[in-house]
């Protein structure tokens, strides 16, 4: 496997699109479409939160119950289509039927992704008529699919792509995912909106399993502020135009269509945690021998979304009660006198600060200019086993609370 420069159209056969559509801002990007010529294999996960948006409802049933094939995936921004009841899930339906007219195809064949503030309708002159822009517009161009993955962002500062090619069968095989999300990211299934094209030929059964397993190590792994969100989304397409033999049971090929998928959901996973809402670093809680990797997924992601260990980190303040609090309220059994803890940045000799119940002597001002770093790694060492988790946030700034004080206006 190699990474190469992409996002949703560095597999073969599709074709992507981002425009100006006025959903909300007359400004800006704000909606995008990804459309495959060849009816692709779904699969997807969504939030679990009971609060589900009426894209979430729309895309999950046509991955559950829908005739085996999809050719597109329409998105905006601005508006979340949350909130919105029968009315909202009415105007996936008319969204969809828009874009199946202008691409000869079946309205079941098409999903549907909305982002933004909850509670207000559609503006459906501007999401039909941006349909109609977006359908005269794709491409299989390498900015195209940028300009897509820059559509789909609200508070994101940037796009976050990523995209790997492999050999499967003899053939090469490519796989590119776009991603967005920046706030209101605490995912237990995915995260925000996520999408994965592929041009591998792999049955629908192992691409939901590959898929919900590498979720649960990298989506699932990150958190900016501890909301789940009612619109996440990730949905991964394959289209088959690689030209391999169908991949229809566990083994050589399946293995390496799952590192790949796992490369793509972690990158991106990482991406959207260091680009949480006024986030100046990436935080990474790496977990190291413990008992079990349940207890390592539950201590990391605990130490993560402390929001008072997320101030520490803004402050540069190597503030290590604050992980020992995190861990001891996670509900993870352990002993606080028989582990580890310690900080590393890309470029810093690592520094201790814990050990076996007392803090370790080391220099304030090493440890301040080692969390300056744009990405800011804790290690917590067990000592009670082998297993390992990893998982991945960002800190709490004012600029945090400023934009979600402002987000409605």
């Amino acid at each position: 496997m190699k990474v190469i420069d992409g996002g949703v159209t560095a597999a073969k056969g599709y074709k992507a699109a981002g425009v100006k559509a006025g959903v909300k801002y007359a400004d800006r990007l704000d909606m995008a479409m990804v459309y495959s010529e060849k009816p692709c294999r779904t699969a997807g996960t969504f939030t679990s939160n009971v609060f589900k948006a009426a894209p979430v409802l729309w895309d999950s049933r046509i991955v559950r119950e829908g005739n085996g094939c999809v050719h597109a995936i329409v998105v905006n921004t601005g508006i979340a289509n949350a909130g919105t009841g029968k009315e909202g899930l009415r105007l996936c339906e008319e969204t969809a039927e828009k874009a199946a007219g202008l691409l000869a195809i079946d309205k079941d064949e098409v999903l549907v992704g909305s982002t933004g503030v909850i509670g207000p309708q559609l503006n459906m002159t501007a999401i039909l008529g941006g349909v109609e822009k977006l359908a005269g517009c794709l491409e299989d161009t390498r900015e195209a699919a940028h300009t897509a993955a820059t559509a789909i962002m609200t508070t994101d500062t940037h796009p976050k792509e990523c995209a790997v090619e492999f050999t499967v069968g003899g053939k090469t095989v490519r796989l590119g995912g776009m991603a967005k999300g920046s706030g209101m990211i605490h995912p237990n299934m995915c995260t925000m909106l996520v999408y994965i094209t592929s041009d591998i030929n792999i049955s629908k059964e192992l691409m939901q399993k590959a898929l919900s397993d590498v979720v649960a190590d990298t989506f699932n792994m990150i958190s900016v502020d501890g909301d789940t969100s009612t619109n996440d989304t990730l949905l991964l397409l394959a289209n088959g135009e690689a030209g391999n033999e169908e991949i229809v049971a566990e083994g050589e090929d399946y293995e390496a269509f799952r590192e790949a998928l796992f490369y793509v959901t972690r990158d991106l996973s990482k991406k959207l945690a260091g680009d949480g809402e006024g986030a100046t670093k990436l935080i990474t809680c790496h977990v190291i021998n413990a008992e079990s990797k349940e207890k390592a997924k539950i201590l990391s992601k605990s130490v993560i979304t402390s929001s008072l260990l997320k101030a520490a980190m803004y402050g540069n303040d190597a503030n290590w009660g604050r992980i020992l609090c995190a861990m001891g309220y996670s509900g993870a059994k352990f002993d606080p006198n028989a582990l580890d803890v310690y900080f590393d940045a890309e470029g810093c000799e690592r520094i201790q600060v814990y050990h076996d119940g007392s803090a370790v002597a080391y220099s304030e001002e090493e440890a301040t200019a080692l969390l300056k770093h744009e990405e800011v790694i804790i290690t917590i060492d067990m000592r009670e086993g082998s297993a390992e988790a990893t998982a991945w946030g960002c800190d709490l700034t004012h600029e945090y609370v400023s934009i979600n004080a402002d987000y409605r206006s």
